[in-house]
This record gives C-alpha cells, sequence and structure tokens, in this order.
C-alpha cells in the first residue's frame, strides 16, 4: 500500500476494520490526531469525523499538556519554549522609535503632502479650468480646496455678478434673463444676468407658468379624475 503524507486529501470513503476502530478508541484520547493520521494512513481530517461518528474526545490531561498546542503558561515543550520570550528580551527595535520610513531609499518614493498620483494626476484640472455641468452651464474652478465648504466649481454667470455686486445674498439665486442664457464665457455679461429670489425662481419654473397649454392640460386632466373618482364611489355605495 502507497503510504499517504498526513494531512493530505484521503480516498472519497475509508473503510475502518474492528481492530482499527478499537485502536482508535483507545489512542485517540491522549495522542495527537496528527500521530494517528500518520499511523492510520489517512488524512487529519478523516480522523477527526471517525472519532466524532464513535463519540470520541481527547482526554482533560492530553488537553492540559503541552502536546496538545494550546496555548497556555508554562509550557515546556521544545517546539513551543523555542519561540517563547525570555524575561529581559530585547526586541530588536528597541530605541528605534520613528525611524519606519525614514531611510532615504524610504523616502525618496513616499508621497509628498498633497501630492497626487495615478487617476487623480491624470484628471486633475488647473485652477481657471472650465467645464459644462450637467445642466448645461458653464462653470470655472477656483480652488484646490477640499469641497466642504469650499466650491471648487463654480458657474461663470455666477462669478460675474459677484464680482461686480458682491456676495450673493441669502435666499437669492442669480440667473440669465430670458433668452440670454449662454455657455460662452465672452456672451455671460453682467447685463444677461439678473439677481431674482428663490421663490421667484420656483414661480417662473412651475410648469403652469412655463407653459399655458400644459397648465391647461394639467387642470382637465385633474376634473376628468375626480369625475371617475365620484363615479366609482356613487357605483360602490349602490352596491352596498
Amino acid at each position: 500500500m502507497t503510504k499517504r503524507k498526513p494531512g493530505s486529501l484521503s480516498p472519497s470513503r475509508r473503510f475502518w476494520s474492528p481492530t482499527e476502530i478499537e485502536q482508535l478508541r483507545s489512542e485517540y484520547p491522549s495522542r495527537q490526531t496528527a500521530e494517528l493520521a500518520a499511523l492510520f494512513n489517512c488524512s487529519i481530517p478523516r480522523v477527526y469525523a471517525k472519532a466524532a461518528e464513535l463519540g470520541l474526545h481527547k482526554s482533560e490531561a492530553f488537553m492540559e499538556s503541552d502536546r496538545s498546542g494550546r496555548v497556555q503558561r508554562g509550557q515546556q515543550h521544545p517546539n513551543m519554549k523555542a519561540t517563547q520570550f525570555r524575561p529581559g528580551h530585547q526586541p530588536w527595535s528597541k530605541g528605534t522609535k520613528g525611524v519606519v520610513g525614514t531611510h532615504p531609499n524610504s523616502r525618496a518614493t513616499q508621497f509628498k503632502r498633497g501630492s497626487m498620483s495615478g487617476a487623480a494626476q491624470r484628471k486633475y484640472q488647473p485652477i481657471g479650468s472650465e467645464r459644462i455641468s450637467k445642466d448645461r452651464y458653464l462653470e470655472r474652478k477656483v480652488t484646490d480646496d477640499h469641497p466642504v465648504p469650499a466650491r471648487r466649481w463654480v458657474g461663470v454667470h455666477r462669478l460675474v455678478w459677484e464680482a461686480a455686486n458682491g456676495p450673493i445674498p441669502p435666499g437669492h439665486v442669480v440667473c440669465f434673463l430670458p433668452g440670454r442664457r449662454s455657455a460662452d464665457a465672452a456672451r455671460i455679461t453682467l447685463d444677461a444676468l439678473e439677481l431674482v429670489s428663490r421663490a421667484e425662481l420656483a414661480h417662473r419654473n412651475h410648469p403652469r407658468n412655463r407653459d399655458p397649454e400644459l397648465a391647461k392640460l394639467v387642470q382637465l386632466k385633474g376634473a376628468i379624475t375626480r369625475q371617475v373618482n365620484r363615479i366609482a364611489r356613487e357605483a360602490k355605495e349602490e352596491q352596498s
């Protein structure tokens, strides 16, 4: 029979002879499972499985011994003592606080404060760059600071108005005059802009005010819906 290394995969099934079962019952409580796997020429999981099937457990004496492999105080097994710290042991890093990463070869490849790399460096746009926002407004980059509370990108129409009038008052917005909206910086001038309150802007953007025909259709739909609901309600009351 070919010998198998303990812990390796075993065949899909293993048949235990009555003699092997009795030997397993006798030795499992006091021997390491790896030793038993080598003795029976099978894998360690196979020994565990058979022991569980037979209801076998390691003895208390074995579990308290060094051979169990459990971490305990005062371990005396040579394999465990070899890696234990001794009283008075001096770690290799004693007295070297703060030196990690300070070697010139390490510092040469470290990221500098504020530096960028990879995709961030490829996508970086300097202050003064312009772009078109998702709402089709021309925006200009005004800072590299963190977005909160600063805004890195600001609408050019807002910058033009603030340059002439100062900060925008709370509750107000700068918008284009009708027919003057543009994404061309040369056409975004002060005479094309106006300051309105947010309430006024909401009133202007209401569908009823932007499209009178649409407003009529919305009113008609509401009237039809009310009539349908009334008819359905009366029919339900008659049935009851």
